[in-house]
């Protein structure tokens, strides 16, 4: 079933794993949304993996190609993290492919960013990680970018000043606190955005069992990404307006990139960027 066009559903919130759960996580519901919106944001938080990453022995098999890099890898939290975001990317892929998760494979774009090989074409994916937490997001109709932040995170702190030409850094300059916070998550999610932003950590959080993120996640907004448009904050006042009026969803033009804003435990910022493709 063809995957209605993008632009007639608002983009609901990550959906949330709890700790290793294959194929009891929420994959029907990540399908459900696949088939409906064309695309999928699933997250979880590492530190519920512990036993599974170090006992786990469906982990080597499951890591494939990535197992010499996941041994490497120096420190115990980096491993751990490396192997829950291969581990969510499989699953999420398989959803959106419709086909066994121990015949996905991963491999790294020119850009960087992670992409599908084999059977992968016209299914896009991404994955963004700040602290303890892990986004993953899989699209059937265009490309999709993810980026992950503390909250409460300084703005100046997520993008130097001298990647961004002067106007656009007096019309940031100008904005209030808060959206000056979203307008640089919405930089920092595009695939243009400079890779040598300052790194981001948070503290560990702990999430409670459910299939949808595990504390109150406030209504996404999405506007086109044109410089002379600032995204609406998710956090203080405007966070509680936009509670008492609804998400405000602006339509997607194809060849063009939206952009949506999650609160996420009440302690992470994700933003979420798609560009549909034409339609046929």
């Amino acid at each position: 079933m063809a995957p209605a066009h993008p632009a007639a559903h608002a983009p609901a919130p990550p959906l949330y794993l709890q700790g290793p759960e294959g194929v009891e996580g929420p994959w029907d519901e990540a399908g459900d949304r696949l088939e409906d919106t064309g695309r999928a944001v699933v997250c979880t938080t590492w530190g519920q993996w512990l036993t599974a990453v170090l006992l786990d022995p469906g982990l080597r098999p499951l890591l494939g190609d990535d197992w010499p890099r996941f041994r490497r890898t120096p420190a115990a939290a980096g491993r751990i993290r490396f192997a829950v975001s291969r581990y969510v990317m499989k699953y999420a892929a398989a959803t959106a492919l419709d086909v066994p998760v121990h015949t996905v494979e991963l491999g790294v774009g020119p850009d960087g960013h992670p992409v599908l090989r084999g059977p992968g074409t016209g299914v896009e994916i991404a994955l963004a990680h700040t602290g303890e937490l892990i986004v993953v997001g899989v699209s059937r109709t265009g490309r999709i970018r993810l980026h992950a932040q503390p909250a409460d995170l300084d703005p100046h702190r997520l993008l130097p000043r001298g990647h961004l030409p002067a106007q656009e850094a007096a019309a940031l300059d100008a904005l209030p606190a808060t959206e000056r916070r979203t307008h640089l998550l919405r930089l920092l999610t595009l695939p243009t955005a400079p890779t040598t932003a300052a790194p981001t950590t948070a503290a560990p959080t702990t999430a409670a069992p459910t299939t949808t993120a595990p504390t109150t996640t406030a209504p996404t907004t999405t506007v086109p990404t044109t410089a002379a448009q600032d995204g609406a904050t998710q956090d203080g006042a405007a966070r509680d307006r936009a509670a008492r009026d609804g998400a405000v969803f602006a339509q997607e033009a194809a060849g063009e990139w939206s952009f949506t804003a999650h609160l996420v435990q009440d302690r992470y910022l994700v933003g979420e960027a798609h560009r549909p493709r034409p339609r046929p």
